[in-house]
């Protein structure tokens, strides 16, 4: 039995664009706009599963209450660790650090950002979570509210793309998807 699982983009937060990673901060009312826009003529929902940190958190325990369907958070489908780089733009690491910039964005599974999360260990995270996901709920629609990276990451192996590849994958804040998941890891993005 398949698990269809919808995945919807935390949306703008109040620190800003860059790289967010693990920092906590909230949304900004045009993220809660974003986020509630994705969402119209979308569902129903069994449940609604979503990383704890707030940008994410708030919206899907208020979506719940207001659905009437249980609602959990999973740590491990938190955004990457970005390490020395959290909270940095693009453009403020290509002043300091654009060697190590260059290298993670052509190929981000062979460069770590500096302390941060190899992004080898962030997938075999996300995509171990997704298979509790799929052991508990198979049979279910189940609705995911998490991170960009989280999204890429499932968006790019349920297209095909070779790992290099994983930061072409565009998402937007509120963006949402869907993806059909199977055993062993099958994944497969339903229009």
């Amino acid at each position: 039995m398949t698990l269809h699982l919808d995945l919807l983009r935390h949306g703008e937060t109040e620190l800003g664009g860059g790289l967010r990673g693990s920092l906590d901060d909230a949304l900004t009312a045009t993220g809660w706009q974003q986020m509630s826009a994705a969402l119209i003529d979308r569902g129903p929902w069994d449940r609604v599963i979503s990383s704890p940190l707030q940008r994410c958190a708030q919206f899907a325990e208020q979506l719940a209450f207001r659905l009437g369907v249980p609602v959990s958070l999973e740590k491990d489908l938190q955004e990457l660790h970005f390490g020395a780089w959290e909270g940095q733009s693009a453009a403020a690491l290509m002043e300091t650090d654009a060697e190590g910039l260059g290298l993670f964005w052509a190929d981000p599974y062979s460069f770590t950002p500096p302390q941060g999360e190899a992004v080898i260990d962030f997938s075999a995270r996300v995509l171990a979570a997704v298979e509790r996901l799929h052991q508990a709920h198979a049979g279910e629609r189940v609705l995911l509210v998490s991170h960009g990276g989280v999204m890429r990451l499932l968006l790019a192996r349920a297209r095909g793309l070779p790992r290099e590849q994983l930061l072409n994958v565009e998402v937007a804040h509120g963006g949402f998807f869907s993806l059909s998941v199977a055993g062993a890891g099958l994944l497969r993005e339903m229009s």
